[in-house]
């Protein structure tokens, strides 16, 4: 088993923030009370994927990767390692063109491989109109709120457009959730707010990032800043805010490249231990080495 360092984030509470009204459409809220009581006190287990390209039709690749064989290798791997977990972030990229043959294929898989709860967002190759197609009772989206925490998934995508952008709406929404409950929050975004240190991917950090740093800032219930993208894991700090990306489940992007370049580093997830007083853990895995027909060559896509 190939594990990332795991960390162990903590942050002083301080007082508990008064809960105001926040109108109910702004915040999406999906509840879940308690997904398994005898497990009160043990920490909530969170799994993301992200970024699986999936073409409209099976067996189609990606720099020569068959990128439904790479995310059904994941999925093999979370059935076997992640029996325990609760639920399930998917952080965009879902498609590689937001076919919406590609969207259902995708659901399909999940129910198939690892039937859990389920929520996605939106990526630079996904396109958001597709995808609310597809209704609450099959896939989550904008906010999850659970016994003890709070999940914030927004919207970075700009259609037409590679780089990311979060709109004032958008913004907007994430400050009510977090005047609008004092729980634990961990925020999930598609693009990067803050360069990873790759040149060429880091011309595509969220436009307006620092107005969402800044109100990531005001709100010490934030635990965590995580994002897809990048096709690389990462780990950073913003204050005492945890900052991390998390590979794909296709091809892994080389770290600190100025220009574009594969790494041989296998598709893989990230987890996330959330305890009920607001401390996270998390870690990368990787499926078993394989060998994927991947061009190593290429110098984009």
């Amino acid at each position: 088993m190939e594990l990332a360092l795991i960390r162990i984030w903590s942050r002083l509470d301080l007082a508990q923030r008064a809960q105001t009204d926040v109108v109910t459409a702004a915040r999406r809220i999906f509840t879940v009370q308690s997904i398994n009581s005898e497990k009160a006190s043990q920490p909530l287990r969170l799994i993301q994927i992200t970024d699986c390209h999936l073409g409209p039709r099976p067996g189609e690749q990606l720099l020569g990767m068959d990128t439904d064989e790479s995310l059904l290798d994941v999925l093999s791997r979370l059935k076997q390692r992640e029996q325990k977990a609760d639920y399930v972030i998917a952080t965009g990229d879902i498609t590689s063109n937001a076919h919406i043959d590609a969207y259902e294929r995708f659901l399909g898989y999940m129910q198939q491989y690892y039937p859990l709860p389920l929520a996605w967002l939106s990526g630079n190759h996904d396109l958001d109109t597709v995808m609310r197609r597809f209704p609450s009772d099959r896939v989550q989206r904008e906010y999850i709120e659970l016994e003890h925490w709070q999940l914030i998934l927004l919207d970075s995508s700009v259609p037409g457009h590679e780089h990311g952008d979060i709109t004032p709406e958008e913004l907007q929404r994430l400050e009510d959730c977090l005047q609008g409950c004092a729980k634990p929050a961990l925020v999930f975004v598609h693009h990067q707010p803050v360069p990873v240190g790759c040149t060429w991917i880091d011309q595509y950090v969220i436009r307006s990032s620092e107005a969402l740093l800044e109100i990531i800032d005001r709100h010490d219930q934030v635990k965590g800043l995580v994002w897809g993208h990048v096709h690389q894991a990462f780990e950073g700090l913003r204050g005492e805010v945890p900052l991390w990306a998390t590979p794909s489940t296709c091809i892994q992007f080389k770290p600190r490249m100025v220009d574009f370049a594969l790494d041989d580093t296998m598709p893989g997830y990230r987890w996330f231990d959330l305890y009920p007083d607001g401390r996270i853990e998390t870690g990368v895995e990787r499926i078993a080495e394989k060998a994927y027909g991947i061009d190593f060559a290429s110098s984009g896509y």
